[in-house]
């Protein structure tokens, strides 16, 4: 359990995170294990590293193949973090949208005055 003291942020983003069918990209094409790494910027920083929970708002997939998915976020600082998606095996996905949440400590009103 994170424990936030003072005010509590909360910022949220979407992203396309690949549209591989259309241009032939590995996630269309390929094999085996592959990755997409997308950095996101929160709209203004938290004072401590937030909660960052993630999800798929679309994703369009092979019928013929498993669906294999992966989505995390990693690396959260105060500023962002790095959206990452992988999937495996033969798992042939034309494209994926993805939302994102973060809860952190951010600053008061009282943290101002007087700068």
């Amino acid at each position: 359990m994170k424990r936030f003291a003072g005010a509590i942020c909360v910022d949220q983003g979407e992203c396309v995170l690949f549209n591989d069918v259309q241009d032939g990209g590995p996630m269309w094409n390929g094999s085996g294990a592959r990755e997409v790494r997308l950095a996101q910027a929160f709209k203004a920083a938290f004072i401590g590293d937030p909660v960052v929970t993630v999800g798929l708002t679309m994703w369009d997939v092979d019928h013929m193949t498993n669906s294999r998915i992966d989505i995390l976020a990693e690396n959260v600082t105060p500023y962002g973090f790095d959206l990452l998606f992988r999937t495996w095996g033969d798992t042939r996905i034309a494209r994926v949208r993805a939302n994102w949440l973060a809860i952190g400590p951010g600053w008061e009103d009282e943290d101002w005055a007087g700068l």
